[in-house]
C-alpha cells in the first residue's frame, strides 16, 4: 500500500508544543483530523484545549512543532491568512459586535472571507442563507447586543459559517445555553458537518458523546487518549483522570 494510498488529513500536527515560561500548556501533540469529521477535544480545565485550538487558528504561535492544513505547512501563517484558507474559530465567550445589527455582524464575516470584491447582493444572499441555517431569520435589523445570550451564540456560529469554513472550530458552544437551545445547536452542528469539518471543545459530555465521531482527550497539555465515543467511555485511564468514575 505505502504512503500514497493514505488520504491526507485535513488538519495534522507534528510535535506541537506551546510553553508560557515554565508552563507547558501544549506538549508534543500529534493529531490528525480527516475531512468531514466531527472531532471533539475534551479534558479537565487547564488541560490545554483552548491553547491547542488557538494554535490551529493562528491566535498563538507554537514554541515548536508543525501544523499542516490540507497538506500545507501553515505553522507561520497569521490568523487572517488561515481564515482565508478556511480555518474559522468561534470563541468560548461570544465575540459578536454588540453595537452592530445582526446583518452587519454576518456581512462583515462574509466580506472578510471574500475580500472587498464580493458584490453587495451576493453578500446579502449569503447573510440571509446562514441566518436561516442557524434559525435566526427575521432578526437581521436587530442590534446584536439586544439578542438573548443563546441567540448571540447562534449569531456567532452564523458569522463563522459566513466566512466559508473548511474547518469550523467551536469552543464551548453550548456554554450558557438552555436545554432546548443545546438540542438545536446539536442539530445545527450535524448539519454543518455535511459541508465542513467540525472541531469541538465541549464540557457537556452528552453533547460530546452524541455528536463526535472521534474524541481526543487532553490532560496537562498532552493527548491522554483518542478514539470513538464508546472507546473513550470505556477507557479506564480517561475514567480515572477526567470522567470521574
Amino acid at each position: 500500500m505505502g504512503i500514497m494510498a493514505s488520504v491526507t488529513p485535513l488538519l495534522q500536527t507534528h510535535g506541537l508544543s506551546k510553553h508560557f515560561g515554565g508552563l507547558h500548556a501544549v506538549e508534543d501533540v500529534e493529531l490528525a483530523v480527516p475531512q468531514g469529521e466531527i472531532r471533539a477535544v475534551i479534558g479537565p480545565n487547564g488541560a490545554g484545549k483552548t491553547t491547542l485550538v488557538s494554535l490551529f487558528s493562528g491566535r498563538l504561535q507554537p514554541t515548536s512543532g508543525t501544523i499542516l492544513f490540507n497538506g500545507e505547512d501553515i505553522t507561520r501563517i497569521p490568523a487572517h491568512g488561515r481564515v482565508r484558507k478556511g480555518i474559522v474559530y468561534t470563541f468560548q465567550v461570544t465575540s459578536v459586535f454588540g453595537n452592530l445589527s445582526c446583518y452587519e455582524n454576518v456581512a462583515l464575516a462574509a466580506q472578510r472571507q471574500a475580500g472587498m470584491s464580493r458584490k453587495e447582493s451576493a453578500i446579502a444572499e449569503r447573510v440571509a442563507q446562514v441566518l436561516a441555517q442557524v434559525g435566526l431569520d427575521g432578526v437581521e435589523n436587530q442590534q446584536a447586543s439586544n439578542l438573548p445570550y443563546g441567540h448571540q451564540r447562534l449569531l456567532e456560529v452564523a458569522m463563522g459559517l459566513a466566512a466559508g469554513p473548511e474547518l469550523l472550530i467551536l469552543d464551548e458552544p453550548t456554554q450558557g445555553l438552555a436545554e432546548g437551545e443545546i438540542a438545536r445547536l446539536c442539530e445545527l452542528v450535524q448539519e454543518i458537518a455535511k459541508q465542513a469539518t467540525v472541531l469541538l471543545i465541549e464540557h457537556n459530555m452528552s453533547v460530546v458523546m452524541g455528536l463526535a465521531e472521534r474524541i481526543t482527550v487532553m490532560n496537562s497539555g498532552k493527548v491522554l487518549a483518542e478514539g470513538t465515543p464508546e472507546e473513550i467511555e470505556n477507557n479506564a485511564l480517561v475514567q480515572e483522570t477526567y470522567l470521574g468514575t
